[in-house]
This record gives structure tokens, C-alpha cells and sequence, in this order.
């Protein structure tokens, strides 16, 4: 047993500090970035945030409302053929998903594949990313698909994110609990916090050309400057998108009041959906809530972006690329934040329906 001493920070510790700036307004903020990647013979320029493979987030609707502003999306493992037949799919920023463990999932993977071949992006999607079997199933991939933009995850430590690229992935997901909906910390012990995971992980990843994914732990739009200033190449959402039209969650109605159900994908809902059952050697380790219903999704990428354009300008940041270099966080007054955080109108969880 060992512990380490040096402190470790999440997005509700820090502030970005404001610095004087040259731009004139947020609409001279260039949030687009354009990527080459270590493996992949491959270009992809957009703004680089993605909806989360939760199958609740990452459906075909949500893609096509992402792909309008440059965006991409990591649509669900648990996708069927047919979901993928809609003639408007966004092919160019769309994911497909898969796990390790399913082989229903890696054969409709593959399908997915073969049947649209000019996908660019796949994401090898799994809650413990430190397994051998899981670098030997990317080696797998990189091999069969030595063309194509890899994702894999998850991870919190720069060792791994290193192997990782080394295995053949492309980007990396960083994060292990930080989700609004999932409980592996609070199960498991498990855990590394959301902030200094991205940087330790991004510091690794840009020294072998590899790129990293900020994926959860983003309650409030503050927190995607945060992460992009941390040095997240990609910032991936699922609760902040939570509770709109392109969402597959089932509504209710309660008091007069419009909700919608949004859960993780280790929860007792998510694996009874897909698998029927929840075996005996496993706890959930996520939580079903009910968000407030938001109507279409356009309107809250919105405000993202505009948070996302105004944090540029505070912190002098003529590009997004540019803003690691003109961040400094502040550590701030836990408890304060905190209750800044609670207030706010994205406050995931409205309604807590399920342990």
C-alpha cells in the first residue's frame, strides 16, 4: 500500500483567471480545431466536443443536430442496423461504438462497418480500460482497420494513456467516475479527479502525437473551458444533454412538470434493457434520475458554445487551440463553488428515481 501526496484537483476546485486580451468580442473566437492524428491517415476539423455513447445520448437524432455545428457524436454500442439506415446520417461525425465483453454488439459493430464504410471514427468503448485483453482488442482493431480514427477508454493515468496510443488508439477517454449519473467512486473506491486526470493525461498522450478525450464530470458550461484549458483536445457530454427531443429517455410527467429519464450505462436500468439481467457478480454502478424535459437540443448547444467563446475572451484566447497556453486556474473555496454549482439551471439531476 502507498499513498501519493501530491494534490489532485477537479473541475469544481479551479477558476480560470481572466487576463487582459486584444479581442474585441466572442465572435472573434475561433472554437473550430483541425487534427491530425498518430495513426490514422486521416484530417478532422470542427469543434471539438462530442455526445456521450450513453444510449440515452448518443442516438442517430442527436448526431444529426451535432453535425449541423461541426460536431460529433459517439452514437451508442446498443444500436441496432436499422437505427443506422436513416438516409441524413452524418456519416463524417459520427462514432460507432463498441465493448469487448458482448458479442452481439461486436458483430453488429462490425455490420455497422461494413455496410458504411466511409465512417472515419470508431470508439472502443469500456469502464476499465487497464486490462490486458482491452489493449490487445485495440492492437486487434488497428490491425483490421489501420485507416480509421481509433477512440478508446477508459483511463485516468498517463502510463496508460501512453500504452494505449501505442496499442493503436488514436484518442484516448479520460475519466473514471466523474459522471452526473455514474457511481463507481462512491462504489468501488475508485477514482481519480476529473481535473488532473485530463492534465497528467493530455501531457502524455501530446508526447507520443496522441490526443485525449475529456469524458465526464462537466455539470455546469464553465467546466468545458476547464477541460480544453486543462489541455483536452475533445470534450465529451452526457448529462449537460440530457432531457431534449434527440435523447432516447422515456418522458413523465410529474406535478405538471415534463422529465425525462437519463441513467448511466453500469446502472441497474441500462442492464436489464440490455442484457435482462443483472448477474450476481456485479453491482450497479450507476444511477437512474429524471432531468427537466428541454425541447430540442439547438438551443442549449447555444449557450455551450457561447460559454465556451466568452471563457476564450476572458482568458485571451484568440483560438481554442490556444487556450491551454493562456489558462491559469485558480484553486478555489470548495464549499462556495459547490453551492454555485447546485443552483445552477443545469443541475442534472431533478428527480432521483433509482439507486
Amino acid at each position: 500500500m502507498r499513498i501519493e501526496q501530491d494534490l489532485k484537483l477537479d473541475f469544481v476546485d479551479v477558476l480560470i483567471k481572466p487576463k487582459r486580451s486584444t479581442l474585441c468580442s466572442r465572435k472573434d473566437v475561433d472554437i473550430e480545431r483541425e487534427f491530425n492524428f498518430r495513426w490514422a491517415d486521416a484530417k478532422w476539423k470542427g469543434i471539438p466536443i462530442i455526445a456521450s455513447n450513453m444510449d440515452t445520448i448518443g442516438t442517430i437524432d442527436m448526431a444529426k443536430a451535432m453535425a449541423k455545428r461541426k460536431m460529433l457524436t459517439a452514437v451508442h454500442k446498443f444500436s441496432q442496423i436499422d437505427d443506422w439506415k436513416d438516409p441524413e446520417l452524418p456519416s463524417d461525425s459520427i462514432m460507432a461504438t463498441t465493448g469487448i465483453n458482448d458479442d452481439e454488439t461486436r458483430r453488429t459493430f462490425d455490420a455497422i462497418i461494413k455496410k458504411h464504410p466511409e465512417i472515419q471514427w470508431l470508439c472502443i468503448d469500456i469502464a476499465n480500460g487497464y486490462t490486458e485483453r482491452f489493449v490487445e482488442f485495440i492492437e486487434k482493431i488497428r490491425e483490421k482497420h489501420p485507416e480509421k480514427i481509433i477512440v478508446a477508454g477508459n483511463v485516468v493515468t498517463g502510463e496508460m494513456t501512453e500504452q494505449l496510443i501505442l496499442a493503436g488508439a488514436d484518442i484516448v477517454k479520460v475519466g473514471i467516475g466523474p459522471g452526473s449519473v455514474c457511481t463507481t467512486r462512491r462504489m468501488t473506491g475508485v477514482g481519480y479527479p476529473q481535473l488532473s486526470a485530463v492534465i497528467e493525461c493530455a501531457d502524455a498522450a501530446h508526447g507520443i502525437g496522441g490526443h485525449i478525450i475529456s469524458d465526464g464530470g462537466c455539470i455546469v458550461p464553465g467546466d468545458i473551458p476547464k477541460a480544453f484549458g486543462a489541455g483536452a483536445d475533445f470534450v465529451m457530454l452526457g448529462g449537460m444533454l440530457s432531457g431534449h427531443d434527440e435523447c432516447m429517455g422515456s418522458i413523465v410527467e410529474i406535478e405538471g412538470k415534463k422529465l425525462m429519464e437519463f441513467y448511466g450505462m453500469s446502472s441497474d436500468t441500462a442492464m436489464m434493457k440490455h442484457f435482462g439481467n443483472v448477474e450476481h457478480y456485479r453491482a450497479s454502478e450507476g444511477k437512474t434520475v429524471l432531468v427537466s424535459y428541454r425541447g430540442g437540443v439547438d438551443n442549449t448547444l447555444s449557450e455551450l458554445l457561447g460559454g465556451l467563446r466568452s471563457a476564450c475572451t476572458y482568458a485571451g484566447a484568440k483560438r481554442l487551440k490556444d487556450l491551454p497556453k493562456c489558462t491559469t486556474f485558480i484553486r478555489v473555496n470548495r464549499q462556495l463553488n459547490d453551492t454555485f454549482r447546485e443552483s445552477s439551471e443545469y443541475k442534472v439531476v431533478d428527480t432521483l428515481v433509482a439507486q
